[in-house]
């Protein structure tokens, strides 16, 4: 056998993080291991930038009187992502504190706050919350009359509740409370903005403890029913009794209301496997779903059966009285749901906000199956206090029910429902208390259009906690990101619900980027932004409209005025020497396309660069839609993995339109040659402009991007050297369709053949390095799909790597998992593009390959 190995130890592990056939010199000014650790890390000019902290992001409150600046830590360490969890039907839980070990389908442990200010909109004061010592704080919730705000913080023990006071950040841990995280929805906000009603942890004995080998087998078994169902990694289902009683002890939660003042707790009915929690605008009435055996071990618990009842919380006076008022539904198990269908019975509840308990909800017309031909999709039905009726039909959709956003007025709400074979959504009015008015449509287009777009309804928090649609008369206000030729620029319009026609109210200059945050206070008149640009550092302003000001030469007169709220300072100033510049450029079939192409530091025009391309495949159904411009070169700089690369000398291609065009049902015909056609588009505009070097360019790309870089290594002579993360490189492990592609591997094998870079592993001689994440749950792109694929281009004769990041998910959370990745590409592409020998350029696909 040849090859090198690299070993790299852990505590109790050992793994392969690599296998070459040639040894690879690390780069010269990379920071070695130390003795302590088995990571690398990149240079130290890399790490600095990585280590500098991140920006804050804005959360106005309810009353827009103050805002809330929350900072996140961008790594943790090692030592956290590597916490023992039980992996129970979809759910990662720390059994040693009900913790989710990370989020659902694997994408990452949520990062802990680092630090939360709080700044009077009146006169930018600021006052800084003192978090506890050690802490590790989720996002803060507002209550919906701005006084307090409530925060989860996760210790090794316990998840704590802790409230905090918005007018002297001062913060408080509510004593006996400890949250299960198991299902979510643990903490929420009542009516009344004094009291939360939370998961708590249920009051019982250890957990159950199997004797080795009393499991029994796992027995699944199908009595042939004909039916699809999503593809989920076997690790994370449910697997034998065993695995069902964990599930039932680490999901069991005692339902309780907690008094944010004085920490009273209430229990509330009887402990159960509590999923979805929904407190009607009258505080009294609660839609309580739970989970019911029988289990399955296929799906995980989100198809679980469930039973959804109704709760009065006022007979909760009564010792032992049971709350349960009425059910509304038992729905079975779900677990042949038709491919981008829904499970039939009710689902999608909501509460009416401007009722004191009204229930809404959708059911299904054509039993889930959008490939049924069907004159209605949905029925939307609502049920009224005292809920002893029968529910009322409100009415009916044509297409697959996609939301309901009540007006702050009574008579009006948007309905929106979506068709998943067309990708087109349509939004109406509905008055839903006038049965003889019909719905009225107001906008109908394809989802994947982004220029007209018209934005989404700014909305206002209610005193009962609901959100609603803002309303002033017959005009509401959308605020939407504005893509445009140009690239993204937001903007906040105002909309005449009886005429349908906007005015423009604000939009950001072409240099800046600048979004809307929410209305100053209750004056319409005066606006919130969040300003940046690619050398300004985020921060709040406030402007006001009506200003002569313009946004642009030659446009309106609808900007305004504005005073910065914040002065944050840089974090990372090195970084403004970095360049940014939008590209526009045509594919070979005419197709427009874009990308943001990045330059170093010190970068002369005219100097022919090492360069990276990195996409992410999308697919449209309609390619006049594919090529529309979205994002914006104005955000403030920030590098992350591939893009810190540029400290390094490199150019990136970023964010390259990598569209996939044709029917839904079929666009994956010609999935290699478009990824073909846009790579070579892409390098041939950036060697055009001379910034690229042809002989020197590499491609990366995540999850489906990682099997696009594969693919573009295996089909085309275009580049010298990739670097592929966490991908699906054997689409027939996803045998009921991937991506868009509709059609099972059994009805086109070509179709998925042709996709997977699996199968064309004897072709792929140019060097590729492989990443996973050793924990990655999200579905299809299981550690054994790059396993197999750094198996067979080796067993091929072929130049390849293998890491596998250990404990990481989906995506790479750990900051020493993250170091290690950035070291890895760096030595990668330095090796087999920066430093590569002379061969043919780039730019002309390799025929028959």
């Amino acid at each position: 056998m040849q090859g090198k190995y690299l070993l790299c130890g852990l505590v109790g592990t050992t793994l392969a993080v690599g296998m070459t056939s040639t040894s690879i010199a690390a780069p010269a000014a990379a920071t070695p291991a130390t003795a302590s650790s088995a990571y690398n890390q990149p240079p130290k000019e890399i790490l600095d930038v990585m280590r500098a902290p991140a920006p804050p992001s804005p959360s106005l409150s309810p009353t827009r009187d103050k805002l809330m600046l929350v900072t996140m830590h961008d790594y943790p360490s090692i030592a956290k992502v590597a916490t023992p969890f039980l992996r129970l039907a979809g759910v990662r839980i720390e059994p040693g504190n009900r913790s989710q070990h990370d989020t659902p389908g694997g994408y990452g442990i949520p990062p802990c706050v680092s630090a939360i200010d709080l700044v009077q909109v009146a006169d930018g004061k600021r006052t800084a919350v003192k978090l506890p010592a050690d802490a590790c704080p989720r996002r803060p919730v507002w209550s919906a009359d701005g006084q307090r705000f409530a925060f989860e913080n996760i210790t090794t023990e316990a998840v704590e509740l802790w409230v905090g006071n918005a007018s002297t950040g001062a913060v408080r841990r509510l004593p006996g409370v400890r949250l299960n995280q198991m299902f979510g929805d643990q903490v929420q906000w009542m009516p009344d903005q004094k009291t939360l009603l939370v998961k708590l942890v249920s009051a019982r004995k250890g957990p159950p403890v199997a004797p080795p080998g009393s499991a029994g087998p796992g027995i699944q078994e199908s009595s042939g029913q004909s039916g699809q169902s999503s593809t989920y990694e076997n690790r994370d289902t449910l697997r034998n009794r065993d695995d069902e009683e964990l599930f039932n002890y680490y999901g069991t939660s005692q339902l309780a209301l907690v008094d944010a003042a004085s920490g009273n707790i209430t229990p509330v009915g009887k402990p159960g496997l509590y999923e979805e929690l929904g407190v009607a605008p009258d505080g009294r009435h609660v839609l309580v779903t739970e989970i019911r055996p029988p289990y399955s071990y296929v799906t995980t618990f989100d198809r679980f059966p469930k039973q959804v009842d109704l709760w009065d919380l006022a007979r909760r006076a009564a010792k032992g009285a049971n709350p349960v008022l009425r059910e509304i539904a038992a729905l079975p198990l779900a677990d042949r749901v038709p491919n981008r269908g829904v499970p039939v019975g009710p689902r999608n509840f909501s509460w009416r906000p401007t009722d004191a308990a009204t229930l809404v909800w959708a059911e299904a017309l054509d039993g889930g199956d959008p490939n049924v031909q069907a004159a209605d999709r949905d029925k939307l039905v609502m049920l009224k206090a005292p809920f002893n009726a029968a529910p009322a039909e409100i009415t009916r959709t044509g297409q697959r029910f996609a939301g309901l956003s009540w007006s702050e007025q009574p008579g009006v709400a948007l309905l929106s429902d979506y068709d998943v074979n067309r990708k087109w959504r349509r939004t109406w009015q509905l008055n839903v208390d006038d049965a003889q008015a019909s719905p009225r449509l107001i906008w109908d287009m394809s989802s994947d259009e982004k220029y007209a777009s018209p934005g989404t309804p700014v909305r206002r928090q209610l005193a009962n906690g609901f959100s609603v649609v803002r309303q002033d008369g017959d005009t509401i206000f959308l605020s939407g990101a504005g893509s445009s030729p140009d690239g993204d620029r937001p903007f906040l319009d105002k909309f005449n619900l009886k005429t349908q026609q906007a005015e423009r109210l604000f939009r950001s200059s072409k240099t800046a980027h600048e979004q809307f945050i929410g209305f100053a206070g209750n004056d319409a008149g005066r606006l919130l932004t969040w300003y940046q640009s690619a050398e300004e550092t985020p921060n709040a302003f406030v402007r006001t409209l009506g200003a002569s000001t313009t946004a642009a030469a030659g446009e309106p007169g609808y900007a305004s005025s504005g005073v910065a709220l914040t002065h944050l300072a840089d974090p990372a100033p090195r970084m403004r020497e970095i360049k940014k510049r939008l590209v526009k450029y045509k594919r070979a079939d005419g197709m427009e396309l874009s990308f943001t192409l990045y330059t170093p530091p010190g970068y002369t025009e005219g100097t022919r660069l090492p360069t990276i391309l990195n996409a992410y495949p999308q697919d449209f159904a309609d390619a006049s839609k594919a090529g529309q411009t979205t994002g914006s070169q104005a955000t403030f700089t920030r590098l992350r993995q591939y893009r810190l690369l540029l400290l390094s000398g490199y150019a990136i291609i970023d964010s390259a339109a990598f569209p996939i065009v044709g029917d839904p049902r079929k666009a994956y015909d010609t999935y290699t040659e478009q990824l073909v056609a846009n790579a070579k588009a892409a390098v041939d505009e950036a060697v055009r402009l001379g910034v690229a070097d042809p002989a020197r360019i590499g491609v990366t790309g995540h999850s489906h991007g990682a099997l696009m870089t594969a693919n573009l290594l295996a089909h085309s002579n275009l580049f010298r050297a990739g670097v592929a993360t966490s991908g699906s490189y054997n689409k027939s492990l996803t045998p009921f369709g991937f991506q868009n592609e509709r059609r099972s591997v059994w009805e086109a094998p070509d179709v998925y053949t042709r996709a997977s870079t699996f199968f064309y592993a004897d072709r792929l001689k140019t060097p590729l390095l492989i990443v996973h994440g050793a924990d990655d749950a999200n579905p299809g792109t299981t550690p054994l799909q790059s396993t197999k694929l750094y198996e067979a281009i080796r067993g091929n004769g072929g130049v390849t790597r293998l890491v596998m990041l250990p404990h990481e998910p989906h995506w790479y959370a750990a900051r020493e998992s993250n170091e290690q990745l950035v070291y890895e590409m760096l030595r990668w592409f330095d090796k087999y593009v920066k430093n590569a020998p002379a061969s043919t350029p780039a730019g002309t696909p390799t025929a028959g390959r």
